[in-house]
Parts: C-alpha cells; sequence; structure tokens
C-alpha cells in the first residue's frame, strides 16, 4: 500500500496517511479520487473502487473519509506536494507512524484477501 508523509505546514504535519484530498464542491467522489491521485501523485487512475467510508473525530475536527482500492493507474508516483511516499506491506502498516483517522482502514485492508488488495504490481518491484 502507498502511504504519503504529510508535509511541513499543514496540520498534522510529519504523520503518514493513505493518500488523496477533499470532493470539490459538484465532483463526485470519484472525480475527486481521479483529480487527487493525479494532482497530488502524478498519476493517472484506471480502475478504482470503494472500499469503506467512516467518519473520525480529533479534538479540533471532524472528518470524513472514504477508502478506495485503486487496480490500476499509469505513472509513477511522486509526491507532488513534497510529500515523502512509500510502499508498505498491510501487515506492516501499524508500525507506521499512520494517522488515527486511517486506522479502521488498515484494519479493513489485512482482512482482504491479499489478490483484492491493491496496487497488484508495485510499480518498479520485480516481477513475482
Amino acid at each position: 500500500m502507498l502511504i504519503a508523509e504529510r508535509p511541513a505546514g499543514k496540520h498534522m504535519a510529519g504523520r503518514w496517511e493513505f493518500p488523496g484530498g477533499k470532493v470539490a464542491s459538484g465532483e463526485t467522489d470519484s472525480e475527486a479520487l481521479f483529480r487527487e491521485l493525479r494532482e497530488e501523485l502524478g498519476v493517472t487512475v484506471r480502475m478504482a473502487h470503494p472500499l469503506l467510508e467512516l467518519t473520525h473525530d480529533y479534538p479540533d475536527r471532524r472528518i470524513a473519509l472514504q477508502m478506495w482500492l485503486v487496480k490500476s493507474f499509469s505513472g509513477e508516483p511522486q509526491g507532488l506536494d513534497g510529500q515523502q511516499l512509500k510502499w508498505v506491506v498491510p501487515a506492516r502498516l501499524f508500525d507506521e507512524d499512520i494517522l488515527e483517522a486511517d486506522r479502521p482502514f488498515i484494519e479493513a485492508l489485512q482482512r482482504l484477501p491479499p489478490h483484492r488488495r491493491a496496487p497488484l504490481q508495485v510499480p518498479g518491484a520485480p516481477a513475482k
């Protein structure tokens, strides 16, 4: 799974999260996903499906989140907002300093059979 470090100057900078962002007015959830990953990572999503939706209360705000599994994309992910990126196997995600709001997503990902997780092949990794 790809995770991103929140860049300096952003709320909870230095912590790790799943890439994505806000849904703009008049935009569908899938349109927001495609736009955000293009703007934030420089990739073009070809196929994705929703996995889980939740809300999370931080001391200073309530946020609504959706997790999508991206099954196919083109391009090499890059931190276009200055964020660090790293690929982590689902079993090791709890070892990272992941935002509390994203922790239920990790639990959901770990319950998925390996063939349902995305991406199916980490770009640049040797074929198995």
